[in-house]
């Protein structure tokens, strides 16, 4: 497999060596629109012509606003062809956050792709140029397609040197106001030509796009490693035909939040209980026809390589997904480090941790325990953020995780906490909520949890009930509640023992705030909405309570 120095680079090579496979398929009214490697270069070309025309110049910063389809690879690479530099925003976000966004990194055009409800985010865009695309019914000051026809293909290609800044990624965070990443071409070009010696995958894979491409790793992932690799990338149409979009592209790798692969284990265990389960998978020969099937009507029977990332994922859930046949490798990144960091492989797998330092990366811990990284993939800063910069990086140059984690005497790292989640009780005790969030988990009644105790004596459990625990009776919930209690109390320090269960009335979603785009819950804001419920919530009876 061929290593490349840029995006662009990649993408010329594929055009002159392939330039009818297809690169692109985009889900329209159930059926794929498919755009071919040429095909796709071709609008990638004009759509640089047009921004150049439209005023915008060499260096300038181009935002994008989409959902993942096919528009947001053809724009971030006609971005990249006008020698200008990319401002991916989360789709999710709302007018005034887009505002700030484009405001603060000083974009001078917005490409607007897929989004659920424009209507409601339109008002955040100041007077810059926009184009919107109307396959996605959005109708703008400039149309896409109307460019196209406009417009020559430009003819040169720009260097796109290791230095350069390719991107400037604001982070969702699950603390405080989202800080734009800046990365260069080498950090991206880096990470990938990594990747494609580490995790073997056939040549021209498929691949299949969900997780917000705003994400390091989606953006990683999935967009430049396709553009690295020759790839094929399908997009599902909506939240609805996603299961049925993913079992039709069978990808060659699949990436899923933890998260994710609860709602994989949910809907095989609505279908088929756990009994009828174990019995089947463990016949001879028919045993392996079923997981098969299971396999197949999931969409990763193909996937050679299936990983999680983004928050801790149960070893529970690892060993029940093992007996199907897939195995999930746990990874570790960051938007900082642009993941080049910790990740388990196939073949080097060990459940429960993050995995080795890949090539290229080094890690250790700070006398407090920090994950310290340090690598060529490291960004060059916060954009207009000087003293947050510094703040990152040790004075030998290591990037600042904030979490916690521990090595093993092979190497493997675990993540024991983030370095900002622990809060004392007023016993004055410190406690680390992940390790016990991640035991909880195992419980596949709760969909989410929240451990805290900030001004109690004792640490209360803060859940969200799953499709299974919202199926279930007061009763049977409460049962199964106590239970886990019962289970994991023993093995906690006295003061980190879990007075009590909280059951909340509200989802926490993206659309509240509550959890990040890559669904991880954003402790902060749960915290500042229930803080001053918790005495009156400690004082109940009752072990199990309803808000």
């Amino acid at each position: 497999m061929p290593h490349f120095n840029s995006p662009l680079e990649a993408l010329s090579h594929w055009v002159d060596e392939t330039p009818d496979r297809v690169f692109l398929r985009q889900p329209i009214d159930r059926k794929f629109i498919e755009y071919t490697y040429q095909e796709a270069n071709q609008e990638v070309r004009k759509i640089a012509t047009a921004l150049k025309a439209l005023g915008v110049n060499s260096g300038d910063h181009v935002a994008l606003l989409s959902k993942n389809c096919a528009h947001w690879v053809m724009s971030d690479l006609a971005i990249m062809m006008a020698g200008c530099i990319s401002i991916p925003i989360y789709p999710t976000l709302g007018a005034e956050s887009i505002h700030d966004i484009l405001v603060h990194s000083e974009s001078k055009a917005v490409i607007i792709g897929k989004l659920d409800d424009y209507g409601k985010q339109k008002s955040g865009i100041p007077e810059i140029t926009k184009i919107g695309v109307e396959l996605y019914d959005i109708q703008e000051t400039h149309s896409w397609e109307t460019l196209i026809t406009q417009h020559e293909a430009q003819k040169e290609t720009p260097a796109q040197n290791s230095d350069d800044l390719m991107t400037i990624m604001y982070t969702s965070g699950t603390t405080g106001n989202p800080k734009g990443v800046m990365h260069s071409v080498g950090s991206f070009a880096q990470l990938i030509n990594t990747a494609i010696d580490v995790i073997k995958l056939p040549d021209n894979p498929a691949y299949f796009s969900y997780l917000p491409m705003t994400h390091i790793a989606e953006r990683a992932g999935i967009e430049m490693s396709a553009i690295y690799r020759g790839a094929t990338v399908s997009f599902p149409e909506s939240l609805e035909t996603f299961a049925e979009d993913l079992s039709s592209v069978q990808p060659d790798t699949f990436f899923g939040v933890p998260r994710i692969w609860q709602k994989f284990q949910e809907k095989i265990l609505e279908k088929m209980p756990q009994k009828k389960l174990d019995k089947l998978t463990g016949l001879p020969i028919l045993g392996n026809i079923v997981k098969k099937k299971i396999r197949t009507k999931l969409g990763l029977n193909n996937s050679k390589a299936n990983f999680s990332g983004a928050a801790p994922i149960a070893v529970s859930l690892q060993e029940w997904f093992m007996k199907l046949g897939v195995e999930i490798n746990q990874a570790y990144g960051m938007t900082e480090d642009c993941i080049l960091s910790h990740f388990n492989l196939p073949g080097a797998n060990k459940f429960g941790t993050v995995g080795k330092a890949l090539p290229g990366c080094t890690g250790k811990l700070s006398e407090e325990g920090e994950i310290l990284i340090k690598s060529n993939c490291l960004m060059k800063g916060y954009y207009k953020e000087p003293e947050k910069t510094a703040e990152m990086f040790t004075e030998d140059g290591f990037l600042k995780t904030g979490d916690i984690g521990e090595f093993d005497h092979d190497g493997y790292l675990s993540i024991t906490g983030r370095v900002k989640d622990q809060f004392k009780t007023d016993k004055g005790k410190y406690i680390s909520p992940a390790p016990i969030e991640l035991e909880m988990s195992k419980n596949t009644d709760f969909e989410q949890i929240c451990i805290v105790g900030t001004g109690i004596p004792q640490p209360i459990a803060l859940v969200i009930p799953s499709e299974s625990g919202s199926a279930k009776s007061s009763e049977e919930f409460n049962s199964s509640a106590l239970a886990t209690l019962d289970r994991i109390n023993p093995g906690l320090e006295a003061y980190e023992k879990i007075a009590k269960v909280v059951v909340m009335k509200e989802d926490w979603t993206v659309d509240n705030g509550l959890m990040t785009p890559t669904l991880k819950v954003k402790r902060n804001r749960v915290e500042a909405i229930h803080m001053s419920m918790y005495p009156e919530w400690f004082k109940e009876e009752d072990r199990i309570v309803h808000e």
